[in-house]
């Protein structure tokens, strides 16, 4: 990948040096109506999960861009794809001039926040008047945020495989994506659920999760989630700052967590056997760490931490 400074380059054909494809496309997507007439040529991945998704279903030839990259690593078969994508950012999203700078006329980001004109990022509005059309996962949308689930991950894949004239490419990761749940859904069968709680720590603060994607995982993999969406504490936001008090009444059986690395990781699961000794969870090890890119809206890597928590939960 080329840096920032890196000369963007563009010409009536596309990044890809070919010609665009016809499509006749129109759709929804988190409240805006998007409509194409020809597939995409310069397109940007605000983030590593979104860049995978592009390579996946062919377009790497077409990524001009490429942001948050420090967020995850990406496999080496995706980054051989994107010799010549610049690097517009690493631990936040690009300001609108870094994005604007590589003349993109499709991004593909994983919330609505990338959007943010207050946090001087580029508007959707900003993006359609510079002739980029804006698609934001399905999941992280903002008022579809806490009720996100996997299956989202397929319509956008549906939805990208329309837009980038990439139909049979998406039809094949659609159904690779549905065999993996399905597989990872038959470890459960024949036993009792076990109750989950899932969890983050950041030093001695304790917060619990009650919605979106990542509480979709839970139920995917065959859990019962111990908090709730219901729950008024979940009324604004998928994650709750709780009590240890509170997390030892709900005595899980198994807890999982997002986890930023290995350090995050060991820490977690120190904080929870030394302060937490009475829960179930603990006393039968089954504590189970999630990287946290795995949990984040539209990611292929959602499928990924499905298998994972299955596994720990009933996988023996």
């Amino acid at each position: 990948m080329q840096d920032a400074d890196g000369d963007a380059g563009s010409d009536d054909v596309g990044a890809s040096g070919g010609a665009a494809a016809s499509v006749d496309v129109a759709l929804e997507n988190c409240g805006q109506n998007l409509e194409f007439d020809t597939a995409p040529q310069r397109v940007v991945g605000m983030s590593p999960a979104q860049t995978e998704l592009l390579v996946r279903l062919g377009q790497g030839d077409r990524v001009v861009g490429v942001a948050q990259t420090a967020s995850s690593e990406l496999p080496e078969e995706v980054s051989a794809e994107l010799e010549e994508a610049e690097e517009l950012s690493e631990d936040r999203p690009p300001s609108r001039e870094e994005l604007l700078q590589v003349e993109p006329d499709f991004v593909y980001a994983p919330t609505s926040y990338e959007f943010s004109a207050d946090q001087g990022f580029a508007s959707i509005d900003q993006l359609e008047e510079a002739g980029a059309a804006s698609y934001i996962a399905t999941g992280g949308c903002f008022e579809r945020r806490s009720e996100g689930t996997v299956e989202d991950l397929f319509t956008d894949i549906e939805n990208l495989g329309e837009i980038l004239a990439a139909e049979e490419a998406a039809e094949e990761i659609i159904d690779d994506g549905r065999g993996r749940l399905e597989d990872a859904a038959e470890l459960s069968e024949g036993s009792e659920p076990l109750s989950v709680a899932q969890v983050y720590v950041d030093g001695d603060t304790l917060s619990a999760v009650g919605g979106g994607v990542e509480y979709d995982i839970i139920a995917q993999a065959g859990g019962e989630n111990v908090f709730s969406p219901e729950e008024d504490q979940f009324d604004s936001l998928v994650f709750a700052q709780i009590s240890a008090e509170e997390l030892s009444a709900r005595n899980p059986e198994a807890i999982v967590f997002g986890a930023e690395d290995a350090a995050h990781e060991e820490a977690t699961r120190k904080y929870l056997t030394e302060n937490h000794p009475e829960i179930e969870a603990v006393q039968e090890d089954r504590l189970i760490s999630v990287p946290n890119h795995q949990l984040l809206p539209g990611s292929l890597q959602n499928i990924d931490a499905v298998e994972r928590v299955a596994d720990g939960l009933y996988g023996g």
